[in-house]
């Protein structure tokens, strides 16, 4: 499976109202932290995620959490 591009090296915090959402795996996408169909071709694919009711969530910005698409602090690492 190949690396992601680091989008960026902190979480993307974000109030978001419940609802269905796909976070950019790959980090290519223009619109971070979700996808815009950059990943084609990569390998790599967007990973969906249900919230149930609006919260605040820590996006993954560098693509290496071991929580997918919720920062774990990897990109201390990275």
């Amino acid at each position: 499976m190949p690396d992601p591009k680091i989008a960026q090296k902190s979480p993307f915090v974000k109030a978001m109202p419940a609802g269905t959402y796909w976070w950019c795996a790959c980090g290519q996408s223009a619109n971070q932290p979700f996808c815009d169909g950059s990943h084609k071709g990569t390998g790599l694919t967007p990973k969906k995620v249900e919230l149930a009711e609006a919260q605040t969530v820590a996006w993954c910005g560098c693509k290496h959490s071991t929580n997918g698409a919720y920062c774990d602090g990897s990109h201390k690492r990275v």
